[in-house]
């Protein structure tokens, strides 16, 4: 089955702002043939700002069209219209959304690339931030059920655009999971994300952008 075509809005937005991340600030894109150049996957990435898909989604435009969960308090219009018009899709951050994941996994079948922040929130909002970057468990759940890679990334810089810093993105190799098909979910789903989250932090390491 092929991959939706993205709307007009994403490839508007995306050939608009290419020129600035890839000169303005000197974006660095690095093994991005680590991601399959078609076919449903999962990427997940650090979460450093509300940023980081500028630069990652950029770095596989136009050829594929990234998929992303957002929280749903950014759906109401007119911001809404956009985030969907960008590829993006709503989950209910405060109780757990099965059918955000359902639909994670159907897009990922159909072709689609979906990326997640496993950190579940940006590290760093300033004395008015409630909630700690912790791990979860949704990029594994998606991509071991939909039978999909799960492909790490880390993002550098999406923190200091308004000095124009140098931007930086990582795409590692797709991870092994065929090991982990014999075990219960939930169990499959938390070794997958440790592995997830090791993986992202050497990324991190070689763009030389702190891991925790």
């Amino acid at each position: 089955m092929a991959a939706p075509r993205p709307p007009f809005l994403y490839l508007l937005i995306g050939f608009a702002s290419w020129p600035i991340v890839r000169y303005l600030y000197r974006v660095r894109w690095r093994d991005r043939a680590n991601v399959p150049p078609s076919g449903g996957a999962v990427i997940a990435s650090n979460h450093v700002s509300n940023f980081d898909p500028w630069p990652l989604s950029l770095g596989l435009f136009p050829g594929r069209y990234l998929r992303y969960m957002a929280k749903q308090e950014l759906f109401r219009p007119p911001l809404g219209w956009v985030i969907r018009g960008c590829g993006g899709f709503p989950v209910d951050r405060a109780n757990p959304d099965r059918n955000a994941l359902a639909t994670a996994v159907e897009l990922c079948r159909e072709g689609s690339v979906v990326v997640m922040f496993p950190e579940g929130t940006r590290r760093a909002k300033g004395l008015r931030k409630k909630l700690e970057a912790q791990p979860h468990t949704g990029a594994a759940r998606i991509a071991l059920r939909a039978g999909v890679p799960l492909v790490p990334v880390a993002v550098a810089g999406t923190d200091r655009l308004a000095r124009l810093g140098r931007l930086a993105v990582a795409y590692g190799r797709p991870l092994e999971l065929d090991d982990l098909a014999s075990l219960p979910r939930r169990e499959a789903a938390e070794l997958a994300t440790d592995r997830l989250m090791a993986a992202i932090a050497e990324l991190e390491r070689s763009l030389g952008a702190p891991s925790g």
